[in-house]
């Protein structure tokens, strides 16, 4: 059944809300002082990201359907209405909080490499997905420090973001779009191994999420999960991320 009215509004990309919200969160909650202007920071982070998924999608359509400008159009007032409150509770923050400016600077490129694949039809690209897990896992470090953690304590939970949501991007290609290609599962499962490494030099109890990630990356491509299977337990890895995170790297 075709999405109506203000359902729309909602990106249909359903593995991106868990990488947008694990690592703010993970920064929120481990920072020694939350303050409200996280909870503003969260609110224009989701806001802006819809925005700018609408204007993508408006770029693509309107490059590729020509015929039929309805398409496009129906994501301009989304865009714009999303992006003006953003830019509602963006832009005081940023004024009463400047080092916000030089992480939307950060972000600013990366993005962008999004609009390019998104104007080129080419959202599945493994690079653009790498692209979008940066500044997302990125936002820890951002949440962390307006809650009064210095970036030297942070990297260490926004490095393990970045393992994680950078892992899912081949293991989710393993299940759907390349669940018949050995060389992506050979790849997902090496990466998973040398994340698990690394994860557990920054924290020996990261080996315990990142040994399932291992596990589910080695065991379950091929056995042919339904795409809401598949996302369910993406969601069960990145709450287990977050439940680990927390208690591991809170100041």
């Amino acid at each position: 059944m075709p999405r109506t009215g203000r359902n729309t509004w909602l990106p249909d990309q359903h593995g991106a809300w868990a990488m947008l919200a694990v690592p703010f969160l993970a920064g929120t909650l481990s920072a020694p002082r939350p303050r409200w202007a996280q909870a503003a920071l969260f609110a224009a982070w989701l806001l802006g990201y819809a925005a700018v998924f609408h204007g993508q999608q408006w770029l693509r359509l309107h490059r590729i359907a020509r015929r039929r400008p309805d398409a496009a159009a129906r994501h301009v007032r989304p865009a714009l209405v999303l992006g003006a409150a953003c830019a509602a509770l963006g832009l005081p923050l940023a004024a009463a909080h400047p080092r916000l400016l030089p992480a939307a600077a950060a972000a600013a490129p990366f993005v962008a490499v999004n609009t390019w694949y998104a104007w080129r039809g080419r959202e599945r690209a493994p690079a653009n997905g790498l692209a979008a897990v940066v500044p997302a896992c990125g936002m820890l470090l951002v949440a962390a420090g307006l809650g009064g953690m210095p970036a030297a304590s942070a990297w260490r939970p926004a490095l393990a973001c970045l393992l994680y949501f950078a892992g899912t991007v081949p293991y989710v290609k393993t299940m759907i779009r390349e669940r018949n290609s050995r060389a992506y599962r050979r790849g997902s499962v090496a990466y998973h191994a040398a994340a698990l490494a690394v994860a557990a030099f920054l924290s020996p109890w990261l080996a315990i999420p990142f040994a399932a990630y291992l596990a589910r990356a080695a065991a379950l491509p091929g056995r042919a999960l339904k795409p809401p299977v598949v996302g369910a337990i993406e969601i069960a890895c990145s709450a287990a991320l977050l439940a680990t995170l927390v208690p591991v790297f809170s100041a």
